[in-house]
This record gives structure tokens, sequence and C-alpha cells, in this order.
């Protein structure tokens, strides 16, 4: 098991050697027979009535390390050494005084302590094995997610090729652009959601999400598009927020090119981030010919555009057209 530095997960492999039985009994025995060699190297410096003074904390040692097996074996070990080494004649009419205080006080002692290295260990092992069952449901669920969420994105793009099959069989050439522009925003909207969703719920960086998205806008339009994103507050957004801002920027971008920079080869866009104090804010500015005259959302923006205002005001803000004296200005704010 890996351990980081201060980590105290290496209490969850005890106790150990439990595949190793005879290991376990001679370690023990080690234990146990260097708890007698100390106390009786101690025995000019204890009074008569601590026997156990060594044996004690052998059986704590044990039944860390091994478990309460070991340990009681060698409890009773060190009570029968401490009983035969310590006390005199065990067997004599007048045994030594407080013999019967002290084989108590060590059973009880060391019963507690048994019981109690048995309780510890055993939660241990329980929740050892429930993070284990947690950790394996947590990778279905990953799994289960990325599964479904790779089937949405399957069939969006699925019910987009219907579409464009289906402008086939369209004279009208409205229809025809209006079959694209569904097509278009589905094959979207299933981009994002295989980018922007994460089984975790983390949010998730804004530069990250749009650049993949953008250069697939620009790649469909067929134009020379030069595209700068500057995220200099390293803006993230939340899962539920996600989509629909990536599908007001794409809308936005899409706009640009097919109307502001109609007529040319190419052109030049650029998408600010900006963290304010209460949200934020997503500016996309093209150099292209700008707004007609008088614009009004209501009056002139395109589907799209209305598409992305309906969107903002789902998410508590708004989405507006500025004029620019080169070019114009599509700003999203969300508080």
């Amino acid at each position: 098991m890996t351990r980081a530095h201060g980590d105290v997960r290496w209490m969850e492999d005890l106790p150990v050697l439990q595949d190793r039985p005879w290991l376990q009994l001679g370690l023990t025995l080690a234990i146990t027979g260097a708890a007698l060699l100390i106390r009786i190297g101690l025995r000019p410096f204890l009074p008569p009535g601590l026997p156990y003074a060594t044996f004690f904390p052998a059986v704590i040692v044990t039944s860390f390390l091994f478990g309460a097996r070991p340990g009681l074996l060698a409890a009773v070990l060190g009570g029968i050494l401490g009983w035969v080494f310590f006390m005199g004649d065990p067997f004599a009419p007048s045994p030594l005084p407080g013999a019967a205080p002290s084989i108590f006080l060590y059973s009880a002692a060391d019963a507690l302590i048994l019981l109690l290295f048995h309780w510890m260990q055993t939660a241990t092992a329980s929740l050892v094995a429930q993070r284990e069952r947690n950790r394996r449901l947590a990778e279905t669920r990953t799994l289960l997610f990325h599964e479904l969420q790779h089937r949405v994105s399957n069939n969006l793009q699925v019910a987009a090729g219907l579409l464009a099959l289906q402008k086939r069989h369209v004279g009208d050439p409205a229809a025809q652009a209006a079959l694209d522009e569904a097509a278009r925003r589905i094959g979207t909207i299933g981009r994002i959601s295989r980018q922007l969703y994460r089984s975790d719920g983390a949010a998730s960086g804004v530069r990250g999400l749009l650049g993949p998205l953008i250069d697939d806008v620009v790649e469909a339009s067929g134009k020379p598009v030069a595209v700068a994103i500057d995220d200099p507050d390293a803006l993230e957004l939340a899962p539920d927020a996600a989509v629909p801002v990536a599908l007001i920027v794409a809308e936005a971008v899409a706009n640009a090119i097919e109307h502001g920079l109609a007529g040319r080869e190419g052109g030049r866009i650029a998408i600010r981030c900006l963290r304010r104090e209460h949200g934020f804010a997503i500016e996309i500015e093209d150099d292209g010919q700008g707004l007609r005259p008088g614009f009004e959302m209501a009056r002139h923006a395109s589907l799209g555009l209305h598409i992305a205002a309906t969107l903002a005001g789902q998410l508590g803000g708004r989405f507006e057209m500025v004029a620019r004296p080169r070019g114009a200005l599509a700003r999203l704010v969300v508080p």
C-alpha cells in the first residue's frame, strides 16, 4: 500500500503476518522471552509486587502487531512465567503477599487490552472493506457515466447527420439553410457534451473547453479565421453553466464569421474571459464590417443570436451586441 508522509494508513495493514501463523507464533514467543529476560535484568530494581512489569507491555505489542489470538497467548505465557519466576513457590502454603491482586490486575488489564485491540482491528478491517466497495462503485459509476455521455453524443451526431441527409430532399434554399443551421447546432451540442461534462461534477476551465469548440466552428465555416482566447483569470465554469455558455460563444463566433466577416476570405476574432466581482463576462469581438445602422437585438438579430440571448436569460444574465468603430462586439454577462 502506498503511504504519503504522515499518513496513518499503515495501521490498516494490522494485524500483520496473518497468512504466516508459524512466524506469528515464533515472534510471539520471542517477544515474551525478551520480556522475561528484561524482567530478570530488572529484578534488583523492582519490588516483589510487580511480577508482570514487563509482560504486560509484551501483551500490548503482540496484540497490536499480530492480533488478539497471539496477544492471548502472550498474556497466558506471561502470567505463567511471572508467577513461576517472580512470586516465589507458587504452590507454597503461604504464597508471596500481594500475589492475588497482581494476578487479578494483570488478567483484567490483559482482557481489556485484548478486547480493545480486537475491536479496533475489526473496525479498521470493516472500514477498509467499505472503502474498497466505495472505490469499485465509483469506478462503475464513472464507466457508466462515460458510456452514457458517449451514447448521448453519438445520438446527437446521428441526428445532425439525418438532418443533413434530409436537406437533399428539400428544394427551397431557405429550408436547406435552416436544416444546415439545425444540423450544425445539434452537432455543436454533441461536441460540447463530450467535452464539458465531468463525472465528478468539478468545474471546467474556460480556455480548455472553448478552444476545441471554436476550432470546430471555424473549420466548419471553411474560412481562415484567426481566433485568440484571452483568459487571464483562468475562469472556470460549473457543469450546469458550461454547456449554455459554450453554446452562446459558439453562436456568437458563428454569427461573426457568417455576417461580420461576410465577403472576406478571413479575419480575426478575439475572445476575452473576464472575472467580475459578482460573476463573469465573455466578450467576442471581430474585425469585420460591424453592425447595421440602428441595429436592435429584438428586430435584427439572427436566429443564432436570439438563441444566445435566450440561453443567457436562463443563466440569469444577458447577451448583447455592441457596435465598434471597426467590427462588432458580442458580450455575455452572467452575475
